[in-house]
């Protein structure tokens, strides 16, 4: 019988740990289905992230109209999430999503 959970790991580095308690991994977990029977997506998790795990109130700091703001680099599984869907790529268990600030301040 398949899992009703699907564990990830997620990794914030280049500053966005800052927004996540000065911790860069985060072990999650995830419905297997979401209410509307379809499997979370990476949309979802920015939105579990955000709601579940940030610890800053600065949100813009890390999305921006529903995806990450620009100069967040995502890679899953060591891929660019733009050769996976980005947002809509559909997670799967034991998936590691990477999210990178390439911005700095100077």
């Amino acid at each position: 019988m398949p899992s009703p959970h699907r564990y990830l790991l997620t990794i914030h580095s280049g500053g966005l740990e800052l927004l996540f308690g000065n911790e860069r991994k985060h072990k999650v977990v995830l419905p297997a289905q979401l209410e509307d029977g379809s499997p979370p997506n990476i949309s979802y998790l920015l939105g579990y992230l955000v709601d579940n795990l940030m610890q800053d109130q600065r949100k813009d700091m890390f999305i921006m109209e529903d995806s990450v703001r620009p100069g967040v680099l995502v890679l899953i599984n060591d891929a660019d999430w733009e050769l996976e869907g980005e947002d809509a790529y559909e997670l799967q268990a034991g998936d590691t999503i990477v999210f990178v600030s390439t911005l700095h301040g100077g």
